[in-house]
């Protein structure tokens, strides 16, 4: 039998749903992260004394998320280019290798380009 190069139309359909399920809930956490940026505690209505650490606190907490954001956005632009691999037809294939990654993994990690093997190579 012959290796299969790359996911039929049906499977990619089945890793596009689950893509498009990711992606919302990414973006509604990122919206709220960027919420929680926008609308840190103002710290107008206390003591001196601990107002500087109140501020203090608040940057640290917004420095916090804004990397979370960050991260939030880098994984949604991860996910939309994993959907163009699926119109394009090349999702789930390794860029290292041409085989196909195991579907186990895309379940876990949808927005995979390497496959494992590829992957633990690249770290040595």
């Amino acid at each position: 039998m012959a290796e299969k190069i790359r996911y039929s139309d049906a499977e990619l359909q089945e890793f596009k749903a689950l893509i498009l399920e990711k992606l919302e809930k990414a973006q509604r956490d990122y919206e709220m992260l960027k919420s929680n940026i926008m609308n840190a505690n103002d710290t107008a209505d206390t003591s001196p004394t601990f107002k500087v650490l109140e501020e203090g606190a608040n940057t640290l907490g917004k420095e916090s998320a804004a990397q979370l954001a960050n991260r939030q956005l880098l994984f949604i632009n991860k996910l939309k280019a994993a959907l163009v691999r699926i119109e394009n037809k090349t999702y789930g294939i390794c860029r290292e290798t041409g085989k196909l990654i195991p579907k186990e993994r895309l379940r876990v990690v949808p927005h995979a380009t390497l496959s494992i093997d590829a992957k633990n190579k690249g770290k040595r």
